[in-house]
């Protein structure tokens, strides 16, 4: 007998991030924290609903002291009550809006730093798959989407429920039949709004995901202007915004009509109940011996209870529209960390700084593999040199010595210890990186190189800037260490740069260090200088440098030639160059028939 397959249903809890659930989870994880705070609200809230209701019962009754009992003293004493009355909903509108929008602020930060948090526990692999301008995007849209999908659950229930419970009741105690004739028009209300809500999540996603994208045009324009300028990219860059903000455009115009298409039917439903009123009401004045008052205050009261009844009705369309921000943030922060703390683990503790790569293979992706069972060892104060051609691994093995990415197979030990059975805060703060493509935050030059070290004292930048060769072109400045160095270092020339980093090095002060292709970019001036700086850098430390210009590693005293993931040569320079390998073919190859240039290479002794 064949076994029949189980029926499956889809359940609610099936999408994490379904609408339901994610209220829900908004309201439990993130609203119930401001309770008091909202309880308050809520109260002002009832206040404002019963102060509003309240007025439109007391017009009532001022139109019948007017046209029925014709009292003057009346009519006053009326008038100073709904005066008072709307002074108290003024109050109390003002009271819970404060409130409400302390407790947006509150929330919108701490959904800011918790996702700027959870970045920080990511790896290198993480972001090299994923625009920044996403980030932005969920930091900013996603955090807001959170508050404002809270702001409509408490407004929706604070303010406009309570308002339009407090005018039905007018309404009712008015004429209870009248009542009935006026909600007639929710059942078809609904029913419509049912069917948009779909329509609206698909295009909230676009719109989400169109505003990342004109934030990536802007910020890659901004950040590479020198490069559109250079190859007079200004039209292309242009058009490229220009689709992007044309189809945000073209997305939100849908969203415009989408999201209002039921005014139109409730409007007109609306003027039905609002014209169905009108004519019982006129007819139990006329007719049934009702007063001009009590038509007036039902009539206020219902149109007064239009807006709310609106907004309720369209609650639903509106919290699916915000929600599509709220999971974009939740799906990054809920995300199991790529890089998760490990401070739990015991810290590196060095002595020599004695570095060895045992058998360690690695690659990025599966079957690509970058290192092969590479093994090699970086004494202790000494400088060890990675050359070879590009793409054969060099790189890797720094990113791997600071764990920016784990290896495949193998181990690497300092002083013994494994770096994957060590944390990584302890790792990397006793290692000290300098690379080709130097990083300074936009702030001060005195700030960027107190970032190597916590607490930093001024004596101990304006030090390390002289080491670094940086002081006598730092003091050139007007504002000297406070001179502002730009978006990414601007204001300052290559060669500034690097010298500013080597200075961020300095005063860190680390046992180790890597230097990956330091000079490269340079000018043989600028090289020199921060060749130099190097120098004061790495002595007495443990130091890999990974080298093109081969002049700049002559007196390193271990020089290991990378291909293909391996090390195919070993040695010191002179014996490189005796043995007529690969290294020496590409010293010939760099240097033809000329002389290395005279400069002061890193590691050199006088």
């Amino acid at each position: 007998m064949t076994e029949l397959p189980k029926k499956t249903t889809r359940k609610i809890t099936d999408d994490p991030y379904g609408a339901a659930i994610l209220v829900r989870r908004l309201v439990a994880e993130q609203g119930l924290a401001y309770w008091r705070r909202y309880l308050v609200a809520f109260a002002l809230m009832g206040v404002a609903a019963a102060a509003t209701a309240g007025a439109t019962y007391v017009l009532g009754q001022v139109i019948n002291q007017a046209y029925v009992d014709k009292n003057v003293t009346g009519i006053a004493i009326l008038s100073g009550v709904t005066v008072l009355l709307l002074f108290i909903k003024g109050i109390a509108t003002y009271g819970q809006t404060v409130i409400l929008s302390k407790i947006s602020n509150a929330i919108l930060a701490n959904n800011q730093r918790r996702l700027f948090a959870k970045l920080m526990n990511e790896s290198i692999g993480f972001f090299s798959e994923r625009h920044s301008s996403e980030f932005l995007t969920r930091l900013t849209s996603g955090a807001k989407s959170i508050t404002d999908v809270l702001n409509l659950l408490i407004n929706a229930i604070g303010r406009d429920l309570l308002l339009l419970i407090a005018l039905v009741s007018v309404m009712v105690a008015q004429d209870p039949l009248l009542s009935l004739v006026g909600l007639v028009v929710v059942p078809p209300a609904m029913l419509f709004l049912r069917k948009m809500i779909k329509r609206i999540k698909g295009l909230a996603y676009s719109q989400f995901t169109g505003t990342a994208d004109i934030l990536e045009t802007m910020q890659e324009s901004l950040q590479g202007i020198r490069t559109v300028k250079a190859f007079t990219l200004e039209e292309a860059m242009q058009k490229r915004i220009d689709d992007d903000i044309t189809a945000v455009e073209r997305n939100s115009n849908k969203m415009a009509r989408v999201s209002n298409r039921a005014n139109p039917l409730m409007e007109t439903l609306g003027g039905f109940a609002v014209a169905g009123c009108l004519l019982y009401g006129g007819y139990s004045v006329v007719a049934l011996g009702a007063t001009p008052g009590q038509f007036f205050s039902f009539m206020t009261a219902f149109l007064m209870a239009t807006e709310p009844a609106k907004r309720l009705a369209r609650l639903n369309i509106d919290l699916n529209s915000q929600l599509v921000g709220a999971r974009m943030l939740l799906e990054v922060v809920d995300s199991p960390a790529s890089e998760p703390s490990d401070d739990d683990k015991p810290a590196l503790k060095l002595t020599d700084a004695r570095i060895e790569l045992r058998d360690v293979s690695f690659a990025y992706r599966v079957g690509e593999p970058v290192l092969n069972r590479m093994s090699f060892m970086a004494e202790p104060g000494k400088v060890t040199a990675l050359v070879g051609p590009s793409g054969g691994g060099k790189s890797t093995v720094l990113a791997l010595l600071l764990r920016f990415h784990e290896v495949s197979q193998g181990d690497i030990l300092i002083d013994g210890q494994s770096i994957a059975q060590v944390s990584r805060k302890s790792l990397r703060r006793q290692t000290a990186y300098v690379g080709q493509d130097v990083y300074l935050f936009r702030d001060t030059i005195g700030a960027n190189i107190a970032f190597g070290k916590d607490n930093a004292t001024q004596d101990e930048i304006v030090a390390a800037a002289k080491a670094a060769c940086a002081h006598d072109f730092i003091m050139g400045f007007p504002l000297g260490y406070d001179t502002p160095v730009g978006e990414h270092g601007a204001q300052l020339s290559g060669g500034q740069r690097q010298r500013i980093a080597v200075a961020r090095a300095l005063i860190k002060n680390a046992p180790v260090i890597l230097l990956d292709e330091a000079t490269a970019a340079l000018d043989s001036e600028s090289e020199k200088a921060v060749q130099e700086a190097i120098e004061h850098l790495c002595q007495n430390r443990t130091t890999i440098v990974i080298a093109h210009r081969l002049h700049t590693i002559m007196h390193a005293d271990a020089i290991l030639v990378v291909e293909g993931g391996e090390i195919v040569e070993r040695g010191r320079h002179d014996d490189l160059l005796r043995r007529g390998g690969r290294y020496a073919s590409f010293f010939r190859l760099q240097h033809h028939d000329a002389g290395p240039p005279v400069l002061a290479p890193v590691g050199a002794t006088a």
